[in-house]
Protein backbone atom coordinates (compact mmCIF):
# COMPACT_ATOMS: atom_id res chain seq x y z
CA UNK A 1 0.00 0.00 0.00
CA UNK A 2 1.34 3.43 -0.98
CA UNK A 3 1.51 6.44 1.44
CA UNK A 4 -1.30 8.11 -0.50
CA UNK A 5 -3.78 4.92 0.32
CA UNK A 6 -2.87 4.82 3.98
CA UNK A 7 -3.49 8.33 4.75
CA UNK A 8 -6.99 7.82 2.84
CA UNK A 9 -7.83 4.75 4.54
CA UNK A 10 -6.71 6.48 8.03
CA UNK A 11 -9.18 9.43 7.33
CA UNK A 12 -11.34 7.34 6.12
CA UNK A 13 -11.72 5.10 8.71
CA UNK A 14 -11.60 7.58 11.36
CA UNK A 15 -14.74 9.59 10.05
CA UNK A 16 -13.41 12.79 9.38
CA UNK A 17 -14.30 14.46 6.49
CA UNK A 18 -13.56 13.63 2.90
CA UNK A 19 -9.82 15.25 2.47
CA UNK A 20 -8.73 16.77 -1.00
CA UNK A 21 -6.88 13.58 -2.12
CA UNK A 22 -9.39 10.90 -1.71
CA UNK A 23 -8.78 6.83 -2.02
CA UNK A 24 -7.05 6.53 -5.42
CA UNK A 25 -9.17 6.05 -8.57
CA UNK A 26 -6.70 3.69 -9.88
CA UNK A 27 -5.24 0.03 -8.41
CA UNK A 28 -2.71 -2.59 -9.24
CA UNK A 29 -4.90 -6.09 -10.01
CA UNK A 30 -4.05 -8.88 -12.23
CA UNK A 31 -5.95 -9.01 -15.20
CA UNK A 32 -6.51 -12.11 -17.95
CA UNK A 33 -8.55 -10.51 -21.22
CA UNK A 34 -8.25 -14.18 -22.53
CA UNK A 35 -8.79 -18.04 -21.25
CA UNK A 36 -5.97 -19.69 -20.82
CA UNK A 37 -2.79 -21.17 -18.81
CA UNK A 38 -1.03 -18.64 -15.90
CA UNK A 39 0.53 -17.11 -18.98
CA UNK A 40 -2.45 -15.17 -19.62
CA UNK A 41 -2.14 -13.89 -16.40
CA UNK A 42 -0.67 -10.04 -15.82
CA UNK A 43 -0.34 -7.08 -13.74
CA UNK A 44 -1.95 -3.67 -14.90
CA UNK A 45 -2.90 -0.74 -13.15
CA UNK A 46 -7.07 -0.28 -13.80
CA UNK A 47 -10.04 1.64 -12.32
CA UNK A 48 -11.07 1.09 -8.48
CA UNK A 49 -14.17 -1.04 -8.29
CA UNK A 50 -17.32 0.75 -7.67
CA UNK A 51 -19.76 -0.97 -5.07
CA UNK A 52 -23.69 -1.17 -5.06
CA UNK A 53 -25.89 -0.73 -2.36
CA UNK A 54 -25.57 -3.70 -0.88
CA UNK A 55 -21.47 -4.29 -1.06
CA UNK A 56 -18.73 -3.33 0.78
CA UNK A 57 -15.38 -1.94 -0.90
CA UNK A 58 -12.57 -4.03 0.76
CA UNK A 59 -9.01 -3.33 0.57
CA UNK A 60 -7.57 -6.76 0.08
CA UNK A 61 -4.70 -7.64 1.97
CA UNK A 62 -4.71 -11.40 1.30
CA UNK A 63 -6.40 -13.69 -1.64
CA UNK A 64 -6.60 -17.57 -2.03
CA UNK A 65 -6.74 -19.39 -4.93
CA UNK A 66 -8.81 -22.10 -4.83
CA UNK A 67 -9.89 -24.61 -8.04
CA UNK A 68 -12.84 -22.61 -9.25
CA UNK A 69 -10.53 -19.71 -10.00
CA UNK A 70 -8.30 -21.96 -12.05
CA UNK A 71 -11.16 -23.50 -14.09
CA UNK A 72 -12.35 -19.67 -15.07
CA UNK A 73 -8.70 -18.85 -16.18
CA UNK A 74 -8.47 -21.81 -18.18
CA UNK A 75 -11.97 -21.47 -19.52
CA UNK A 76 -12.19 -25.07 -18.55
CA UNK A 77 -14.49 -26.86 -18.88
CA UNK A 78 -16.41 -25.15 -22.15
CA UNK A 79 -19.87 -25.14 -20.50
CA UNK A 80 -18.25 -23.13 -17.76
CA UNK A 81 -18.09 -20.39 -20.05
CA UNK A 82 -21.80 -19.97 -20.42
CA UNK A 83 -22.04 -18.21 -17.00
CA UNK A 84 -18.32 -16.68 -16.98
CA UNK A 85 -18.02 -15.24 -20.37
CA UNK A 86 -18.36 -17.34 -23.67
CA UNK A 87 -14.98 -15.28 -25.66
CA UNK A 88 -13.59 -14.29 -22.64
CA UNK A 89 -13.93 -14.13 -18.60
CA UNK A 90 -16.95 -11.26 -17.95
CA UNK A 91 -14.58 -10.24 -15.25
CA UNK A 92 -11.71 -9.51 -15.81
CA UNK A 93 -9.99 -10.02 -12.99
CA UNK A 94 -9.53 -13.31 -11.53
CA UNK A 95 -10.01 -14.46 -7.74
CA UNK A 96 -12.74 -15.11 -5.35
CA UNK A 97 -11.69 -15.47 -1.91
CA UNK A 98 -10.62 -12.15 0.35
CA UNK A 99 -9.55 -10.74 3.55
CA UNK A 100 -9.30 -7.21 4.06
CA UNK A 101 -10.60 -4.16 5.78
CA UNK A 102 -13.79 -2.52 4.91
CA UNK A 103 -13.15 1.21 3.77
CA UNK A 104 -16.39 2.09 1.95
CA UNK A 105 -19.92 0.73 2.87
CA UNK A 106 -23.03 0.88 0.40
CA UNK A 107 -26.01 2.65 1.45
CA UNK A 108 -27.97 -0.73 2.42
CA UNK A 109 -24.90 -2.26 4.29
CA UNK A 110 -25.93 -2.45 7.64
CA UNK A 111 -23.53 -5.59 9.21
CA UNK A 112 -20.23 -3.76 8.53
CA UNK A 113 -18.50 -0.31 9.18
CA UNK A 114 -15.28 1.16 7.70
CA UNK A 115 -12.36 -0.15 9.26
CA UNK A 116 -14.11 -3.57 10.04
CA UNK A 117 -11.55 -6.62 9.20
CA UNK A 118 -13.57 -8.79 6.89
CA UNK A 119 -13.07 -12.74 5.20
CA UNK A 120 -15.37 -13.81 2.64
CA UNK A 121 -15.40 -13.29 -1.42
CA UNK A 122 -15.65 -10.83 -3.78
CA UNK A 123 -15.58 -9.83 -7.44
CA UNK A 124 -12.14 -9.93 -8.63
CA UNK A 125 -10.13 -10.67 -5.06
CA UNK A 126 -6.43 -10.24 -7.26
CA UNK A 127 -6.49 -6.61 -6.46
CA UNK A 128 -5.58 -3.90 -4.38
CA UNK A 129 -9.24 -3.55 -3.92
CA UNK A 130 -12.24 -5.65 -4.46
CA UNK A 131 -16.15 -4.79 -3.81
CA UNK A 132 -18.03 -7.88 -2.07
CA UNK A 133 -22.03 -8.49 -1.11
CA UNK A 134 -22.59 -8.04 2.89
CA UNK A 135 -24.38 -11.31 2.66
CA UNK A 136 -21.03 -13.11 1.51
CA UNK A 137 -18.63 -12.01 4.20
CA UNK A 138 -18.14 -12.02 7.89
CA UNK A 139 -15.51 -10.88 10.26
CA UNK A 140 -12.13 -12.14 10.52
CA UNK A 141 -11.31 -14.06 13.39
CA UNK A 142 -9.04 -12.51 16.02
CA UNK A 143 -6.75 -15.34 16.37
CA UNK A 144 -5.75 -15.67 12.63
CA UNK A 145 -3.99 -13.29 10.04
CA UNK A 146 -5.24 -12.44 7.03
CA UNK A 147 -3.00 -14.68 4.89
CA UNK A 148 -5.12 -17.17 6.60
CA UNK A 149 -8.25 -16.41 6.51
CA UNK A 150 -8.19 -15.61 2.96
CA UNK A 151 -7.78 -19.42 2.13
CA UNK A 152 -11.10 -20.38 4.09
CA UNK A 153 -14.09 -19.05 1.99
CA UNK A 154 -14.41 -21.15 -0.88
CA UNK A 155 -12.82 -24.30 0.22
CA UNK A 156 -14.06 -24.21 3.66
CA UNK A 157 -17.44 -23.84 2.62
CA UNK A 158 -17.58 -26.78 0.32
CA UNK A 159 -16.01 -28.88 2.71
CA UNK A 160 -18.76 -27.67 5.24
CA UNK A 161 -21.50 -28.01 2.50
CA UNK A 162 -20.68 -31.51 1.53
CA UNK A 163 -20.52 -32.79 5.29
CA UNK A 164 -22.96 -31.33 6.61
CA UNK A 165 -25.65 -30.71 4.12
CA UNK A 166 -25.50 -33.12 1.32
CA UNK A 167 -23.70 -35.81 3.66
CA UNK A 168 -25.74 -35.55 6.63
CA UNK A 169 -22.88 -36.80 8.77
CA UNK A 170 -23.28 -37.35 12.11
CA UNK A 171 -20.96 -38.65 15.21
CA UNK A 172 -19.65 -42.08 15.27
CA UNK A 173 -19.87 -42.53 11.17
CA UNK A 174 -16.72 -43.63 9.67
CA UNK A 175 -15.95 -40.99 6.66
CA UNK A 176 -13.83 -41.43 3.87
CA UNK A 177 -12.21 -38.39 2.00
CA UNK A 178 -10.37 -38.66 -1.48
CA UNK A 179 -8.36 -36.14 -1.92
CA UNK A 180 -8.16 -35.36 1.79
CA UNK A 181 -4.45 -32.60 1.61
CA UNK A 182 -5.65 -29.96 -1.08
CA UNK A 183 -8.17 -27.15 -0.25
CA UNK A 184 -11.30 -28.66 0.30
CA UNK A 185 -9.93 -31.86 1.73
CA UNK A 186 -7.64 -30.45 4.21
CA UNK A 187 -11.12 -28.64 5.61
CA UNK A 188 -13.00 -31.30 5.52
CA UNK A 189 -10.73 -33.77 7.34
CA UNK A 190 -10.84 -30.73 10.06
CA UNK A 191 -14.51 -30.34 9.81
CA UNK A 192 -15.46 -34.23 9.98
CA UNK A 193 -13.22 -34.52 13.42
CA UNK A 194 -15.04 -31.67 14.73
CA UNK A 195 -18.29 -33.94 13.76
CA UNK A 196 -17.24 -36.37 15.48
CA UNK A 197 -16.38 -39.17 13.20
CA UNK A 198 -13.67 -41.55 12.45
CA UNK A 199 -11.89 -40.08 9.99
CA UNK A 200 -9.52 -41.99 6.41
CA UNK A 201 -7.82 -39.49 4.38
CA UNK A 202 -6.39 -40.24 1.22
CA UNK A 203 -3.78 -38.75 -0.51
CA UNK A 204 -0.20 -39.20 -2.15
CA UNK A 205 2.50 -40.03 0.17
CA UNK A 206 4.49 -36.98 -0.01
CA UNK A 207 1.40 -35.31 1.74
CA UNK A 208 0.48 -38.22 4.10
CA UNK A 209 2.06 -35.99 7.07
CA UNK A 210 0.01 -33.08 6.84
CA UNK A 211 -2.95 -35.12 6.65
CA UNK A 212 -2.35 -37.14 10.03
CA UNK A 213 -1.37 -33.56 11.51
CA UNK A 214 -4.72 -32.26 10.85
CA UNK A 215 -6.50 -35.03 13.10
CA UNK A 216 -7.30 -38.33 10.06
CA UNK A 217 -7.30 -41.37 12.11
CA UNK A 218 -5.80 -43.53 9.24
CA UNK A 219 -4.45 -42.35 6.03
CA UNK A 220 -3.77 -44.33 2.36
CA UNK A 221 -1.64 -43.24 -0.05
CA UNK A 222 -3.52 -43.80 -3.28
CA UNK A 223 -0.50 -45.26 -5.40
CA UNK A 224 -0.52 -48.02 -3.20
CA UNK A 225 -3.20 -48.77 -1.55
CA UNK A 226 -7.17 -48.98 -3.17
CA UNK A 227 -9.98 -47.80 -0.63
CA UNK A 228 -12.04 -50.04 -2.52
CA UNK A 229 -10.17 -53.07 -1.95
CA UNK A 230 -9.74 -52.88 1.70
CA UNK A 231 -11.89 -54.73 4.21
CA UNK A 232 -12.82 -51.23 5.57
CA UNK A 233 -16.78 -49.88 4.48
CA UNK A 234 -17.81 -46.34 5.21
CA UNK A 235 -20.90 -44.65 5.82
CA UNK A 236 -19.87 -41.33 3.94
CA UNK A 237 -17.47 -40.66 1.29
CA UNK A 238 -16.36 -37.20 0.16
CA UNK A 239 -14.75 -37.59 -3.21
CA UNK A 240 -13.05 -34.23 -4.01
CA UNK A 241 -10.40 -35.44 -6.61
CA UNK A 242 -9.09 -38.92 -8.11
CA UNK A 243 -12.23 -39.00 -10.18
CA UNK A 244 -12.95 -43.11 -8.92
CA UNK A 245 -15.89 -45.03 -10.94
CA UNK A 246 -18.97 -45.18 -9.24
CA UNK A 247 -18.49 -48.70 -8.84
CA UNK A 248 -15.55 -48.42 -6.94
CA UNK A 249 -17.42 -45.88 -4.71
CA UNK A 250 -20.47 -48.13 -4.03
CA UNK A 251 -18.09 -51.04 -3.59
CA UNK A 252 -16.21 -48.73 -0.52
CA UNK A 253 -19.85 -47.92 0.94
CA UNK A 254 -21.92 -49.14 3.58
CA UNK A 255 -25.21 -51.06 2.46
CA UNK A 256 -26.73 -47.43 3.14
CA UNK A 257 -23.97 -45.27 2.67
CA UNK A 258 -23.64 -42.04 1.28
CA UNK A 259 -21.17 -40.87 -1.33
CA UNK A 260 -20.84 -37.11 -1.81
CA UNK A 261 -19.20 -35.69 -5.11
CA UNK A 262 -17.78 -32.52 -5.29
CA UNK A 263 -15.13 -32.21 -7.85
CA UNK A 264 -12.96 -34.55 -10.48
CA UNK A 265 -11.05 -32.92 -12.75
CA UNK A 266 -11.28 -35.71 -15.57
CA UNK A 267 -14.08 -36.06 -18.10
CA UNK A 268 -14.39 -34.23 -21.40
CA UNK A 269 -13.27 -30.30 -22.33
CA UNK A 270 -16.80 -29.44 -23.03
CA UNK A 271 -18.26 -30.63 -19.14
CA UNK A 272 -15.78 -31.78 -17.22
CA UNK A 273 -16.55 -34.23 -14.86
CA UNK A 274 -20.22 -32.90 -14.14
CA UNK A 275 -21.65 -35.93 -16.16
CA UNK A 276 -20.31 -38.50 -13.58
CA UNK A 277 -21.81 -36.36 -11.34
CA UNK A 278 -25.73 -36.60 -13.07
CA UNK A 279 -24.82 -40.24 -13.66
CA UNK A 280 -24.62 -40.62 -10.12
CA UNK A 281 -27.41 -38.96 -8.97
CA UNK A 282 -29.72 -40.94 -11.98
CA UNK A 283 -28.47 -43.85 -10.38
CA UNK A 284 -29.31 -42.92 -6.67
CA UNK A 285 -33.12 -43.74 -6.72
CA UNK A 286 -32.73 -47.37 -7.49
CA UNK A 287 -30.34 -48.39 -4.73
CA UNK A 288 -30.24 -48.41 -1.47
CA UNK A 289 -26.79 -46.13 -1.60
CA UNK A 290 -27.07 -42.46 -2.09
CA UNK A 291 -24.99 -40.35 -4.28
CA UNK A 292 -25.53 -36.82 -4.37
CA UNK A 293 -23.27 -33.51 -5.31
CA UNK A 294 -22.40 -30.29 -3.86
CA UNK A 295 -22.82 -26.85 -5.71
CA UNK A 296 -21.28 -24.87 -2.81
CA UNK A 297 -21.91 -20.92 -2.06
CA UNK A 298 -20.45 -18.33 0.05
CA UNK A 299 -22.84 -16.86 2.87
CA UNK A 300 -22.56 -15.47 6.02
CA UNK A 301 -23.93 -18.31 8.06
CA UNK A 302 -21.39 -20.49 6.96
CA UNK A 303 -18.34 -18.32 7.34
CA UNK A 304 -19.37 -16.87 10.96
CA UNK A 305 -19.68 -20.31 11.96
CA UNK A 306 -16.15 -21.39 10.32
CA UNK A 307 -14.96 -18.08 12.02
CA UNK A 308 -16.36 -19.72 15.38
CA UNK A 309 -14.70 -23.20 14.86
CA UNK A 310 -11.14 -21.05 14.16
CA UNK A 311 -11.44 -19.15 16.39
CA UNK A 312 -12.19 -22.21 19.04
CA UNK A 313 -9.36 -23.87 17.62
CA UNK A 314 -11.46 -26.43 15.70
CA UNK A 315 -10.31 -25.40 12.71
CA UNK A 316 -6.55 -24.23 10.95
CA UNK A 317 -6.45 -22.83 7.66
CA UNK A 318 -3.49 -24.72 5.92
CA UNK A 319 -1.21 -22.00 3.76
CA UNK A 320 1.79 -24.27 1.88
CA UNK A 321 2.92 -21.43 0.03
CA UNK A 322 2.43 -17.27 0.01
CA UNK A 323 3.00 -15.46 -3.45
CA UNK A 324 3.13 -11.45 -4.07
CA UNK A 325 0.46 -10.03 -5.85
CA UNK A 326 2.87 -9.75 -9.17
CA UNK A 327 3.57 -13.33 -8.81
CA UNK A 328 0.50 -14.96 -9.45
CA UNK A 329 1.36 -16.59 -12.57
CA UNK A 330 3.98 -18.21 -10.53
CA UNK A 331 0.86 -19.76 -7.90
CA UNK A 332 -0.96 -20.72 -10.57
CA UNK A 333 1.40 -22.98 -12.36
CA UNK A 334 2.26 -23.92 -8.51
CA UNK A 335 -0.85 -24.97 -8.33
CA UNK A 336 -1.20 -26.59 -11.78
CA UNK A 337 1.68 -28.94 -11.00
CA UNK A 338 -0.83 -30.41 -8.18
CA UNK A 339 2.06 -29.77 -5.34
CA UNK A 340 -0.20 -27.94 -2.84
CA UNK A 341 -0.51 -29.40 0.29
CA UNK A 342 -3.86 -26.90 1.67
CA UNK A 343 -3.92 -24.03 0.07
CA UNK A 344 -1.98 -21.22 -1.25
CA UNK A 345 -2.42 -17.32 -0.66
CA UNK A 346 -1.48 -14.31 -2.58
CA UNK A 347 -0.52 -11.59 -0.30
CA UNK A 348 -1.06 -7.96 -1.64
Amino acid sequence: MTYGQQAAETLISAGSPAPEITMPTMMRAIVQEVYGSADVLHLEQIPKPNIAENEVLVRVHAAGLDRGTWHVTRGLPYALRLAFGVRAPKNPVPGLDLAGTVVMVGAAVTRFAVGDQVFGVGKGSFAEYAAARESQLALKPANIGFEQASVVPVSACTALQALRAAGQITPGQKVLILGASGGVGSYAVQLAKAAGAEVTGVCSAVKMDLVRSLGADHVLDYAKQDFADGPEHYDLILDIAGNPTLARLRKALTPTGTAVITGGEEGGSWTGSIDRQFRALALSPFISQRFTMVMATQGAADLEHLAGLIHAGALTPTVDRSYPLEQVPDAMRYFDAGKVRGKVAITI
